[in-house]
């Protein structure tokens, strides 16, 4: 007797899945400063508020203190007058950075934010700057908070290397305002984390190089949502934005 064999329809090879992109890194742009008062501890509230994973801040070194502030003069930010460097700590400290804010020290930053976020320091400054934070971090470390809970970043790229050569295991990230003609080669050479690089030159062609050397690539200052899908295109890895709450 024939054993009957039924139809069976061929079996279909599965087409390989298309890996999802990973989503973007979305980083506080000094704290949430389209809502607060830039660098000020009401900004980074915010951003912690709003969940971002991440928050940049820009430090000095004024007289031996680690101040969280951008610009090298006052007028903009608070109701001061004049450079910074030039008035001393007790007046800079009174002043208003807005809502009634004052210019917070690194230190009050980071016991804020008690490992909330991750925090991406910016050096403003050169001269010990690098030296400062190192020494400061380094406590923080010894307290509990985790070398990946900090990137470091800088224009100065030799402030950058001695931050690295004083706290290597700490990550750093090369700031870049244009496109340089040997692309990410300067991440290498830092043995950074990151390159970190502003939307209006961002490239196709370093966005590509930085990967091939196994570097990140993070946008500076992303703020609307079609630019961040562009970004996210090219294959940028995070942005900072002034506007956390709208990517998250």
């Amino acid at each position: 007797m024939k054993r009957r064999v039924a139809n069976r329809a061929p079996r279909r090879r599965r087409s390989p899945r298309t890996p999802h992109p990973a989503p973007l890194l979305i980083i506080g742009h000094r704290g949430a400063r389209g809502h607060a008062p830039e660098n000020t501890l009401k900004s980074f509230d915010k951003a912690l508020a709003f969940g971002a994973p991440w928050v940049e801040l820009d430090v000095q070194l004024h007289r031996n203190a680690l101040l969280v502030f951008h610009d090298e003069r006052l007028e903009r930010t608070t109701n001061g007058r004049g450079r910074l460097a030039d008035h001393d700590l007790d007046y800079v400290r009174g002043l208003d950075a807005g809502d009634g804010e004052r210019i917070p020290l690194l230190s009050e930053v980071l016991d804020r934010i008690d490992r909330r976020a991750g925090v991406n320091v910016e050096l403003k400054t050169t001269g010990g700057t690098a030296a400062a934070v190192a020494t400061l971090l380094r406590e923080y470390l010894g307290r509990g908070w985790q070398p990946e809970d900090f990137m470091v970043s800088s224009f100065f790229l030799p402030e950058l290397r001695e931050f690295k050569r004083r706290l290597p295991e700490v990550p750093v990230g090369a700031l870049l305002c244009g496109v340089p003609l040997d692309l990410a080669a300067c991440g290498t050479e830092l043995t950074a984390r990151s390159i970190n690089v502003a939307l209006d030159f961002a490239d196709g062609a370093l966005f590509a190089d930085a990967r091939r050397r196994g570097l990140k690539v993070y946008v500076y200052t992303v703020n609307e949502l079609d630019d961040a899908e562009r970004m996210k295109a090219l294959g940028a890895d995070g942005i900072f934005s002034d506007y956390p709450d709208r990517f998250l």
